[in-house]
Order: C-alpha cells, then sequence, then structure tokens
C-alpha cells in the first residue's frame, strides 16, 4: 500500500480524507489560545454549503468550454513585429561607426599571438605584416604608369624577400 501524501488535498470546507480509516474528516485544529480542536467526522453523502458549486446547464457548460478568452476579437490577429534593423535604417555616421568597430575588431584578432610560450613566434607576423603592406604597395605602383628606377630595385628587394618569408614556416 502506498504512503499517504503528507497534505492531503482539501475541499473549500477543509475536508479531506483520513488515510488511514479512508473516511472523510475535518481534521484537527489548533485554536488561538493554544488548545487543540477535535477531528470532526463527515457522514457519508453530505456536502457541505461551501462544496456546492454553482448550477449550469448543459448548454451553459458547453459554452463555458467553448468560450474565448477575456478581450479576444474573433479574427482578428495581431500583426508581427518587424525587426529592429528593418524599423529604422543606419544614418551615416552609424554606417561610419560601425566600419571603425569592424576595424577594431580585426585589429586585435590580429594582435593576438597565436603561440603565447615562443617569443620569436611573435616577431615573425610583424615581418610579415611589414612584407604585406610592401607588397600591397609595390601592386599599386607598378599599377601606375611611372616609375623610377630606384623604386623598381626597391620592389624587386621587397618580393624576394616575401618570397622568402612565405617558404619560411613558423612553428
Amino acid at each position: 500500500m502506498s504512503k499517504p501524501p503528507i497534505n492531503p488535498e482539501q475541499t473549500a470546507a477543509g475536508i479531506t480524507v483520513d488515510p488511514q480509516t479512508l473516511e472523510r474528516v475535518i481534521p484537527e485544529s489548533r485554536r488561538p489560545d493554544g488548545t487543540i480542536r477535535k477531528q470532526i467526522k463527515i457522514r457519508p453523502g453530505f456536502t457541505p454549503q461551501e462544496d456546492v458549486r454553482r448550477f449550469r446547464g448543459t448548454r451553459q457548460a458547453q459554452m463555458d468550454a467553448n468560450a474565448l478568452p477575456k478581450g479576444h476579437i474573433i479574427g482578428w490577429v495581431p500583426p508581427l513585429q518587424p525587426a529592429a534593423s528593418d524599423a529604422k535604417p543606419m544614418s551615416k555616421a552609424a554606417k561610419k561607426n560601425a566600419k571603425r568597430r569592424e576595424a577594431k575588431k580585426e585589429a586585435k584578432r590580429e594582435e593576438v599571438p597565436e603561440n603565447w610560450d615562443d617569443d620569436e613566434a611573435n616577431d615573425v607576423p610583424a615581418v610579415e605584416k611589414k612584407a604585406a603592406t610592401a607588397q600591397s604597395m609595390n601592386e599599386s605602383k607598378s599599377a601606375s604608369s611611372t616609375q623610377s628606377p630606384a623604386s623598381n630595385d626597391a620592389s624587386t628587394g621587397a618580393q624576394e624577400l616575401t618570397a622568402k618569408l612565405e617558404k619560411l614556416e613558423v612553428q
């Protein structure tokens, strides 16, 4: 047999089922002065006035079951909420600030070294960055129609340096 519930269910009048005798009773309680009221047995079939429900006919009960929530309008569907980005286009200043934030994030990503243990590894990416910037500058110079012989020698030197750096593998 299963154990009785710790707090048996009570009706509005305070009637519960005694777990030992399975009779309906009003459990004992304590008065404000500290004395205890005795447990009261309830006759089978008796329903106190507090527990009597209001009479509802079958049609009324069916209407209550099918009733819509209070304030609901039949056929009305709430409009979809537009996304925050669709509501207001970005201004020029907001676009500019967003680009600045992106540039800062990318700069932070590049600053973080991949290997914290090796100090030499920190120097190599800086050299590669310089070579990459030199290469991009050389490409822009080569695109222009006028070139001086000194810049041509510098560009070939930079190209040789970048080729050596690409062959170099950092561990």
